[in-house]
C-alpha cells in the first residue's frame, strides 16, 4: 500500500500536491463548519477560542505538502536541492528589486492615481491612525505568509511543473489554483463582514490577480532559481495588500479590487514585450564566423588568400 500510493505520487507529483494542499487547508475550515452548524460551538467566545486551529491549517497547507512532496518524490537528495534553492541569495541586485518592488509600486501607482477621483482609494499608509504599528504588523504578517506558503508554491508546485510545461503556463495552473486556495477563507472572511454580495467579485479580483503576479513570480524564480526571492517577492504582496490597499470596504474596495487584478496583468504584457524584442534583435544579429572561414561577400583571411593562390599555381603546372 505504501510502496503503491508513494509510486502514484511519484507519477502525478503536481496533482497530489495541489490536493494534500487543499486537504489540509481546507480541511480544517470545513471541520469546523460542520461543528459550527451542528451546534457544538454554543457561544462567539467558543467559536474564536477554536479560530486558531482553522488559521494553522491553512497556512500550513502548502508548506507541509511542499516540503512531505518533496521527500516522497526526490528523497534525501530532493530536500538537499530544496534546502539549497531556500538559501539561495547571491542573485543579482535586479531580481531583489523585482521580487521586493514589484507589488508595492504598483499597488501605490493604482492607489494614487485612484485617489484624483476620490481621497478614499489613497493607500493605507497615508491614512492609518498609527502608520509605524501598521507597517510593523504588516511586515510580520507578510514574511510568515511568504514563508509557509511559498515552500509548497515555490518549493514545489513551480519547478514540478515546469519540466512539462513554460513559464507562462506553469504560472497560469499554480495562479489560477492559488487563487481558488482563498475561496473559502474567502467566503467566511464576507460572512464575517456582511460582504456576502461583493464575494463572487471579491473572488475573481483574486484569481485573476494573483495568476498575473504568478506568472511575474514564475519568470524571477526561472531567472534565479532561487525560494528565497519567491519567499519575498509573496512578501512584498502581503505587505502591500495588509499596508497599501485602501483602508475601505463594500464597494469601493471591490472597484480598486479590480483594477489591482489588471495591474499584474499589464506588468506580464510589458515584460513578455521587452523579452520577446530583445530575442528579436539578438536573433536579427549574424552569428559569429569562424576564423578562416568565408561567406559570399567577404574576403578570405591573408593566409587562406595565398593557400588558394598556390593551389591555382599547382593546377596550372
Amino acid at each position: 500500500m505504501q510502496t503503491s500510493l508513494r509510486g502514484f505520487v511519484r507519477r502525478h507529483p503536481a496533482a497530489s500536491y495541489f490536493a494534500l494542499t487543499f486537504a489540509i487547508s481546507w480541511g480544517a475550515i470545513v471541520l469546523l463548519m460542520i461543528v459550527q452548524r451542528t451546534g457544538l460551538i454554543a457561544t462567539k467566545e467558543d467559536f474564536e477560542r477554536l479560530l486558531p486551529i482553522w488559521v494553522v491549517a491553512l497556512v500550513l497547507g502548502p508548506s507541509v505538502s511542499g516540503v512531505l512532496m518533496t521527500w516522497l518524490v526526490g528523497g534525501r537528495q530532493g530536500l538537499r536541492d530544496f534546502k539549497a534553492r531556500l538559501l539561495r541569495w547571491r542573485v543579482g541586485g535586479r531580481w531583489y528589486a523585482a521580487a521586493l518592488l514589484t507589488a508595492p509600486l504598483y499597488f501605490l501607482a493604482v492607489g494614487l492615481v485612484m485617489s484624483a477621483f476620490s481621497p478614499e482609494f489613497l493607500p493605507g499608509l497615508f491614512t492609518s491612525d498609527d502608520p509605524a504599528a501598521l507597517v510593523i504588523r504588516g511586515l510580520a504578517i507578510a514574511f510568515i505568509a511568504g514563508v509557509v506558503e511559498e515552500l509548497g508554491w515555490t518549493g514545489f508546485a513551480v519547478p514540478t511543473l515546469r519540466r512539462r510545461h513554460g513559464a507562462v503556463a506553469t504560472g497560469l495552473i499554480v495562479g489560477v489554483l492559488w487563487g481558488l486556495w482563498h475561496f473559502l477563507p474567502k467566503i467566511w472572511g464576507s460572512a464575517a463582514n456582511d460582504l456576502v454580495a461583493y464575494m463572487p467579485v471579491d473572488l475573481m479580483t483574486a484569481v485573476v490577480g494573483l495568476t498575473g503576479f504568478r506568472i511575474l513570480m514564475v519568470w524571477v524564480y526561472d531567472g534565479t532559481r532561487s525560494l528565497l526571492l519567491g519567499i519575498l517577492m509573496h512578501t512584498g504582496l502581503t505587505f502591500s495588500t495588509l499596508v497599501l490597499q485602501p483602508l475601505i470596504t463594500g464597494a469601493p474596495l471591490i472597484r480598486i479590487g479590480l483594477v489591482l487584478a489588471a495591474a499584474p496583468w499589464l506588468i506580464v504584457a510589458a515584460v513578455a514585450w521587452i523579452r520577446y524584442r530583445s530575442r528579436a534583435a539578438y536573433s536579427a544579429q549574424p552569428p559569429p564566423q569562424r576564423p578562416g572561414h568565408s561567406r559570399p561577400g567577404v574576403h578570405l583571411l591573408p593566409q587562406a588568400q595565398a593557400g588558394s593562390q598556390s593551389l591555382a599555381q599547382h593546377a596550372r603546372s
